[in-house]
């Protein structure tokens, strides 16, 4: 896996690169941009004993007060909104980065860096509709800001669930933050709801959160069966070559449906004063990407589901 260092960062290329995933699931632009910044709030925070929970924390105030901004129909008001959206990213980037640099790891802190984005774009999408409101638009303006943000959740959701997928067939377990519905509700079945209450409650939604994504994908769910079932320690190095080859392709979409597009499209519509298209784009262009991507994750894996179900291409 090769990263070239940006070279505005004095820092040795190898600590970088073990702050990313993968390069296969990375973007461009955080590459370029986010995981830099974030590279550099993470030393920060690790020489002051900064968790990365913590860092997911600040980053939701940060993106809920970006929104808050995006009420006001002024520009130079809806620009500090912008900065302070690319900011709560760059913690957002920085979380994960800090986690992997000090080993410091956890569900709770997955489920939370997950959700923090939701947070933020609540918050953009109920102001917006607030603003369109203030300017004469009828409140059937919430149905599209309420249908974006639905569309919004399982985009992101899937984008995240195929990444994943994609770093369990290429690093293992250990390089990837893949759940099943199955071990989550084993351990969400050892919980109290009166000694263990929130616990237990953010693992529901965690677990619900996972069905969800499950269910959206049956030939994959196939897949990861039959490798569990065939592979149970390594898996054939043939296995992987040729799912990295066939499945890379698709992180482009997975990177298009999350942040970096639509914050772009986002910006364009607050400059323009247009912010209606923002929901508009959400639906009719981001949500058609999702779908596309989701038949095409199924074909990968039903490919692979015959190559090791009938054909036993890759018995050990």
């Amino acid at each position: 896996m090769k990263i070239k260092e940006n070279s505005n960062i004095d820092l040795p290329e190898s600590a970088f690169v073990q702050s990313l995933k993968s390069n296969d699931t990375e973007e461009r632009i955080d590459i370029w941009f986010y995981r830099p910044i974030g590279f550099r709030i993470a030393q920060f925070c690790a020489k002051v004993g900064i968790t990365p929970n913590a860092v997911t924390i600040i980053s939701i105030f940060f993106g809920v007060a970006a929104g808050i901004l995006f009420y006001y129909p002024d520009l130079g008001t809806n620009i500090i909104g912008m900065l302070l959206l690319i900011f709560a990213n760059s913690l957002d980037s920085a979380d994960g980065q800090l986690a992997r640099m000090t080993d410091n790891k956890s569900r709770f802190g997955r489920i939370l860096d997950g959700f923090a984005g939701d947070f933020w774009f609540a918050s953009i999408h109920i102001a917006l509709c607030l603003r369109l409101m203030n300017d004469g638009w009828s409140a059937w303006i919430w149905v599209p800001g309420v249908l974006a943000g639905v569309a919004h959740v399982f985009q992101s959701a899937m984008a995240d669930y195929y990444r994943n997928v994609h770093l369990f067939f290429i690093k293992g377990e250990s390089g990837s933050e893949l759940d099943n519905t199955k071990s989550l509700q084993a351990d969400l079945d050892k919980l109290s709801w009166t000694k263990n209450f929130f616990s237990k409650f953010v693992l529901n939604g965690y677990t619900n959160y996972t069905r969800m994504q499950e269910n959206l994908s049956p030939n994959l769910q196939k897949l990861l069966s039959l490798v569990k079932t065939n592979f149970s320690g390594q898996l054939p190095m043939q296995l992987v070559t040729d799912f990295r080859s066939m499945n890379k392709p698709l992180m482009k979409y997975t990177n298009i449906v999350q942040f970096n597009t639509r914050v772009i499209f986002l910006f364009l519509w607050l400059f323009i004063d247009q912010v209606w298209l923002y929901f508009v784009f959400d639906i009719l262009v981001l949500t058609p990407i999702l779908i596309y991507m989701v038949w095409r994750q199924e074909q990968v894996s039903s490919f692979f589901v015959k190559k090791i179900a009938t054909e036993n291409k890759y018995a050990q």
